[in-house]
C-alpha cells in the first residue's frame, strides 16, 4: 500500500510541470483610453402630473452621464410606443454609444392616451428639459446645448419641441423659470401631420385610421366616453393644433430627419412633408431614408446610423459652442 502512495506522489510531481508548461503565459495587456466610464441615473422623477385617476403621478427618466468634471451637450431621448406607451428602457444601444460620444443622454417617458391627450405630452417633454436645466450642475450638463430625439411618437415629439422654441404656452409644471428651448432636433421616422398618417397606405389600412378608437384619434380627441371622441377628421381645428408641421418657423433650430423606406406603420412622407416645410421657411435640415430600414428594427442600430446621429449632435452643439 505504501508503495502504491509513493508512486502515486511521483506519478502528480511528473505531471505538473507539464500542467505549468500547459497553462498561458501572463503578459502585460496596454488598454488605450477610447471612450468615458459611464454612470447610468435610474428611475429620476422629474415631474408629478395628473393623468387620469391620479392626482400626483410621477414621471421618470434615466440619465446616462460621462464621468466627467466637464459640462456635456444633454441629449433628451423620448421613446415610442404608438401614443398608448412610453417605455424609456428603448433605444439602449444607441443612447450608450451617444453617451460614450461625450453627451449627457436622458431618457424620459411621458403621459400617454387614453389616459391623457394632448397637450399633456408636450408639456411633460417641456417639462423634462426644463428638469435637466435646473439640474445642470449634479449633471455636468451644459444647459445652453440641449438637443432632443425620439422614434415615431417620439419622434414627433421631438419635432414638437424644435418647433415650439419661444412659446410658453406649453410650459406648465415645476422650473418655469427655465427654458425649454432646444438647440437641435433629431426626429426618427416620426409623425408630422395626424390627418395624413393614413394617406397612402391600402384602403383597409387607411380606413383603420378613420376610426375614433385609431391611437392619433384618441390622442387628439381622448376615447369618447369621457371627451369629445371622434376620428381625427372630425375636429380638424384640434388636430391642426396637434401636428408639428404647424408650428414651423424660420426661428426653429437645425434639424436631422431620418425615415425607412420600408416602413409600412409611419410612411416616409411624415418626415417628408416636415422636411420641405422646415426648408421653406428656411431651417436647417437634413433629411435621410434608409434602405431597407423599418419601423424600428436592426438597421438603426448599425454603426453607419449612430455616427450619423452623433456627427449631426457634434456639429449643431459642440462645434457651435
Amino acid at each position: 500500500m505504501k508503495s502504491k502512495c509513493i508512486a502515486a506522489f511521483l506519478i502528480i510531481c511528473l505531471l505538473i510541470p507539464i500542467a505549468a508548461q500547459a497553462s498561458p503565459k501572463s503578459q502585460p495587456l496596454e488598454v488605450p483610453i477610447k471612450k468615458p466610464y459611464v454612470d447610468l441615473i435610474s428611475d429620476v422623477v422629474y415631474a408629478q402630473p395628473d393623468t387620469y385617476g391620479y392626482s400626483n403621478y410621477p414621471l421618470e427618466m434615466d440619465v446616462l452621464v460621462p464621468d466627467t468634471e466637464e459640462t456635456l451637450p444633454a441629449v433628451l431621448f423620448i421613446p415610442g410606443g404608438g401614443f398608448m406607451s412610453a417605455n424609456n428602457d428603448k433605444s439602449i444601444q444607441q443612447r450608450m454609444e451617444i453617451a460614450e460620444a461625450g453627451y449627457v443622454v436622458a431618457s424620459m417617458e411621458y403621459r400617454v392616451t387614453p389616459q391623457s391627450s394632448f397637450p399633456e405630452p408636450l408639456h411633460d417633454v417641456k417639462s423634462a428639459i426644463r428638469f435637466l436645466r435646473a439640474n445642470a450642475e449634479k449633471f455636468h450638463i451644459d444647459p445652453e446645448q440641449v438637443a432632443v430625439m425620439g422614434s415615431s411618437a417620439g419622434g414627433y415629439l421631438s419635432s414638437f419641441a424644435g418647433v415650439t422654441n419661444g412659446d410658453s404656452s406649453f410650459d406648465t409644471g415645476m422650473y418655469t423659470e427655465e427654458s425649454s428651448d432646444v438647440q437641435a432636433v433629431i426626429n426618427l421616422y416620426g409623425l408630422s401631420d395626424l390627418t395624413k398618417v393614413g394617406e397612402g397606405k391600402p384602403e383597409d389600412l387607411a380606413a383603420l385610421h378613420d376610426s375614433p378608437s385609431a391611437p392619433e384619434a384618441m390622442w387628439v380627441n381622448g376615447p369618447s366616453v369621457f371627451g369629445p371622441g371622434g376620428s381625427i377628421h372630425d375636429n380638424l381645428e384640434a388636430a391642426d393644433k396637434a401636428n408639428p408641421i404647424s408650428y414651423v418657423s424660420e426661428d426653429d433650430p437645425p434639424f436631422l430627419l431620418m425615415h425607412g423606406d420600408k416602413d409600412n406603420l409611419v410612411l416616409a412622407s411624415q418626415t417628408e412633408i416636415l422636411h420641405e416645410a422646415l426648408a421653406e421657411a428656411e431651417v436647417d435640415t437634413t433629411r435621410y431614408v434608409v434602405k431597407g430600414a423599418g419601423h424600428g428594427g436592426i438597421e438603426w442600430v448599425q454603426p453607419k446610423v449612430t455616427k450619423m446621429l452623433i456627427d449631426f449632435l457634434d456639429d449643431t452643439l459642440k462645434e457651435k459652442k
